[in-house]
């Protein structure tokens, strides 16, 4: 991993064009430079093809870098995101799971296309434009009906043709949250529940669900979220503290794919720092 200069705060929890964000992980390094941040964690949705990129404009910029990544989970048949950082990019059993979800992520993503493209005039090939992305799936089917004038913006799209609702519209093939935690944390990685209070979700992750995550080997909960909703969060606190969960936070950064701001919510260097004494990743 990179070193932090100093003190300061990471944004823990960015996207690049690696999976569905819209900025280089190069411009990420800069833009948390020009922020003031200490530094930031690129993780992209189920590849880390990113990180090599990130790590040499971090130090290029002279800010710090934590490898990481978004992996797709559910529980209880709930979606459930969790966020590790410093797995060993030599982990066979968790990236060969990865893959697999990869594959039906595309597979899904295709058929979407194939069902939308029936009533919208867009086509894969505008789809899979940007030839960095490694997980294709609704957000880049959002930014092609875009790019066709049908929709506004990527939120519009999800309102509207790309819901859950909505007739074109396929569920995701997920790993089990508890196996996913397992699983990073044979590869030597630390894990971390993304935004589990999201206004998205149709409810909070409860007490229970912490508790089982726990048990698996969870580290942390991302609690400080612009997307967390403030009424959910009360006893996700308690049951962190009562569950010895330490507590991030960060912008869940997109570039112009959503408008969260880099930097907007962030983690203090100081717990930065112990959990890249948990890792396994070469500094």
């Amino acid at each position: 991993m990179t070193g932090a200069t100093g003190g300061g705060a990471f944004d823990l929890h960015t996207h690049s064009v690696f999976s569905d964000g819209t900025t280089r992980p190069a411009d990420i390094a800069r833009e948390a430079a020009e922020l003031g941040l200490a530094g930031f964690a690129l993780t992209d949705h189920d590849t880390i093809d990113g990180w090599s990129e990130a790590r040499e404009a971090a130090r290029r910029h002279g800010v710090g870098f934590l490898p990481g990544i978004e992996i797709t989970t559910k529980h209880d048949w709930h979606s459930r995101h969790l966020l590790a950082y410093g797995i060993d990019p030599a982990a066979g059993e968790l990236f060969e799971a990865l893959a697999e979800v990869r594959g039906h992520r595309l597979g899904r993503a295709r058929e979407m296309v194939r069902r939308i493209a029936a009533d919208y005039a867009i086509t894969w090939e505008a789809v899979v434009g940007a030839e960095d992305a490694r997980t294709v799936g609704r957000p880049h089917i959002a930014d092609a009906l875009v790019a066709a004038g049908y929709f506004a913006d990527r939120s519009a799209a999800f309102a509207d043709v790309l819901h859950p609702g909505s007739p074109y519209y396929i569920g995701t093939y997920a790993l089990e949250t508890v196996d996913a935690i397992r699983l990073v944390r044979a590869a030597g990685g630390v894990p971390v529940l993304a935004h589990p209070a999201a206004s998205r979700q149709r409810g909070t992750t409860s007490r229970q669900e912490m508790r089982e995550f726990a048990a698996a080997g969870l580290w942390g909960a991302e609690l400080d979220h612009p997307e967390n909703r403030a009424e959910w969060l009360p006893p996700l606190r308690r049951a962190a503290a009562e569950l010895a969960l330490e507590t991030t936070g960060a912008s869940d950064y997109h570039g112009a794919g959503k408008p969260n701001r880099l930097g907007e919510r962030s983690t203090q260097a100081a717990l930065v720092e112990r959990l890249r004494e948990l890792v396994v990743t070469p500094r």
